[in-house]
């Protein structure tokens, strides 16, 4: 019984202590600073950020998203996929004046908020307790000030994939305390400051994507706890510097992409963690040091490409136990495959070793690579059973092969290296080789299906023939339906996406804004992939945000890939034609040679294929159908639309690609018609109008 009694007073006990400690716990995340708090609400306000993030009359330690408090002060700032209010999207800048009242803050994270605008000079002057500034993908623009060099508490600057301009400051160098320092897809200029040599905590340096130009500073080299190195797609020249070779901690290591010029160094041995090797397209040359990749190393990926590498491979290279790609394409490599394999078991692996000048048979060393391409080299003799069906074998010298060079390119090499080529596997010189062979075979199958295709070609042209005289005398001639609305006549277009006429001109006053090309990326943050919404047949559709904060949707029409026709045809079309049933044109960008962009209004609801079934946010993924008065309404507004098209233009214009994900939806559901590059006047029902609409094939 006194047992019962001393378990039940130790619980008691143990429950007052735990309510203790919360109710302390609340006390210290209420935010206990007026100043504090006043200076979040401006920057609510500054920010435009939403009521359901930060709604006003709750306390900002305890709800308000993204919010972390310490003592009663504020040490966390993240507004990182926070959506500004309508208000705030009109007009974005980089207004946080408020922060200098957070004199306790740690970190300020922004990454993907848009910022428009300069980093203030107060920033390094006045957040002297900053840890952590990410300030990623936030379109800011400028120079970065000098004062950052100030914040010495820093451990991770990220400020990449923005539109920084200038020299990187020097300043940066003072930050003893950084662990992470990343620059990358801005465009800064000049060369790498050498006084990031004295970042000795630095563990990973990106300045990839930029247009740095001069040698890579020796001092790099002193960074002993460096683990990523990226200074790839830049300018820079010169050869790469031995001291390299003492990141002995070093385990991604990219140089690709730039002017570096001489020769390997040796001293890259001393990479002894390092996993990726990547120094491709550079204008390195000479041959690979025989002690440069250790027996045990812990190498996964090696990308030499398109340099002027020559001489052999050294053997240790292709037999790396952790080895998945190997890339020593577009070199001047030669000699023989090694003749055993010391890992036969990688299977999944990829090698690469096209356009070099291997000789010699095939060897049991790639049955350990699962994608295989050894085209443009001269490898003689039979393809055996161990090579992958994912191997690239064309332009060789092998046997039983398709595509391959002819007898006298094999000949003439295996002769100037004093070797017999085996003459494709034939007993002597007069018989053809297999390519030669299979040329023959293949002219002769061209000639029969040409002779075969111009039969069927005429007996298509004579049942087309008599299809349309059958239809001219059964209908004989026929008016024109419908009267058109006070648009002007639409330029015909033929069928075959023949371009207008010389004599047709756009007039693109009325094809509302002209935009630059440097408004679009902007806009789109440089067309990355989050931003796609899909690839259409006349180009592929980015959203974006203009900097009036207006959202868009952007069609970019590659020509290379696309017709040029159908974007004019496009612009053509709603130069003449102008509907609230069509979607709206807000502008055009035509000042790239081979790309054009076309800039509509966007539509929240999207297209009917992505709004007949939406998914709730249950957690069953159950999905949720659009109710029939708001399909009655999407039926009879898609009607609306081809009506106006086909009875009230003159002429009539018949849209062909009407499908689900052409019939765009506003915010209150309603129809506005998209896809309008492959419309088709149809003048007086023509017989040529009939063959476009018969020839026209589905998306």
């Amino acid at each position: 019984m006194v047992d019962r009694k001393i378990v039940s007073a130790l619980k008691f006990l143990l429950l007052v202590l735990f309510f203790e400690s919360t109710f302390e716990q609340q006390q210290q995340e209420r935010l206990s600073s007026p100043i504090e708090r006043a200076a979040l609400l401006e920057l609510r306000s500054s920010l435009g950020l939403r009521s359901k993030d930060w709604p006003i009359k709750a306390d900002p330690c305890s709800v308000w998203n993204g919010i972390k408090c310490e003592n009663g002060s504020v040490s966390e700032i993240n507004i990182s996929g926070f959506r500004r209010t309508r208000l705030g999207s009109q007009n974005p800048q980089f207004r946080v004046d408020s922060l200098v009242n957070l004199t306790r803050l740690k970190s300020f994270n922004a990454s993907g908020f848009y910022l428009p605008g300069s980093i203030p000079d107060w920033f390094g002057q006045r957040l002297v307790s900053l840890q952590v500034l990410d300030l990623s993908s936030c379109l800011i623009s400028n120079a970065i000030p000098g004062s950052l060099g100030n914040l010495t508490s820093l451990t991770g600057l990220y400020l990449y994939h923005n539109n920084f301009t200038g020299m990187i400051p020097s300043n940066l160098g003072l930050l003893a305390g950084l662990s992470v320092l990343d620059l990358s897809a801005n465009m800064f200029t000049g060369s790498i400051p050498v006084s990031f040599g004295s970042l000795q905590n630095l563990t990973r340096l990106d300045i990839s994507m930029n247009l740095l130009s001069g040698p890579t500073p020796l001092a790099i080299g002193m960074l002993s706890k460096l683990q990523y190195l990226n200074l790839s797609r830049n300018d820079l020249s010169s050869s790469i510097p031995p001291q390299l070779g003492d990141l002995s901690n070093l385990a991604d290591f990219d140089l690709s992409f730039n002017k570096l010029s001489g020769s390997l160094p040796a001293e890259l041995r001393g990479l002894r963690n390092l996993q990726r090797m990547l120094i491709g397209n550079n204008l390195l040359g000479g041959s690979l040091p025989v002690n440069l990749f250790p027996v045990l190393s812990q190498l996964q990926t090696v990308v030499l490409k398109h340099n002027g590498f020559s001489g052999s491979v050294p053997d240790v290279l292709w037999s790396i136990p952790q080895l998945r790609l190997l890339d020593i394409s577009g070199n001047n490599f030669t000699g023989m495959l090694p003749n055993a394999s010391l890992n036969a078991n990688a299977s999944s692996a990829e090698l690469n070793v096209s356009q070099n000048l291997f000789y010699g048979g095939l060897t049991p060393m790639l049955g350990r690579f699962l994608v295989v391409d050894l085209s443009g080299n001269y490898f003689e003799g039979t393809v055996p059973d161990y090579v992958s069906g994912n191997a690239t074998l064309v332009s060789n010298c092998l046997q039983n092969v398709s595509n391959q060079r002819s007898l006298l390119d094999c000949t003439s090499f295996y002769t100037e290296k004093g070797l017999t080529f085996d003459n494709f596997g034939q007993p002597n010189s007069t018989q053809p080789p297999a390519g030669e062979s299979t040329g023959k075979n293949n002219k002769k199958f061209i000639i029969l299906a040409s002779a075969f295709g111009a039969l069927g070609l005429i007996l298509l042209l004579v049942i087309l023939l008599v299809l349309l005289i059958f239809c001219t005398r059964k209908r004989g001639t026929t008016t024109q339906r419908g009267v058109a609305v006070g648009v002007g006549p639409v330029t015909p277009v033929p069928s075959g996406s023949s371009p207008p006429p010389p004599g047709v001109s756009i007039d693109l006053s009325s094809l509302g804004d002209a935009f630059t090309y440097q408004q679009l990326l902007l806009a789109t943050g440089d067309f990355r992939d989050v931003n796609l919404i899909k690839h259409g047949h006349s180009g592929d559709l980015y959203k974006g945000i203009l900097e009036s904060g207006i959202p868009v949707v952007i069609k970019k029409i590659d020509l290379q890939s696309h017709s040029k026709e159908a974007y004019l045809l496009e612009l053509d079309v709603f130069s003449k034609v102008s509907h609230s049933r069509l979607v709206p044109l807000l502008g055009h960008c035509l000042e790239k040679e081979n790309e054009k962009f076309l800039i509509y209004k966007h539509m929240p609801n999207g297209d009917l294929s992505s709004s007949l079934f939406r998914k709730t946010d249950s957690e069953d993924d159950s999905l949720k159908s659009l109710d029939w008065i708001t399909r009655l309404k999407i039926a009879i507004g898609t009607a609306e639309s081809l009506s106006y098209l086909h009875h009230e233009c003159m002429p009539p214009i018949v849209h062909r690609d009407v499908q689900a994900s052409s019939i765009l939806l506003d915010d209150k559901f309603e129809v506005r018609l998209g896809s309008l590059s492959e419309v088709c006047t149809q003048e007086g029902e023509t017989h040529q109008s009939r063959i476009s609409r018969l020839l026209r094939l589905p998306q």
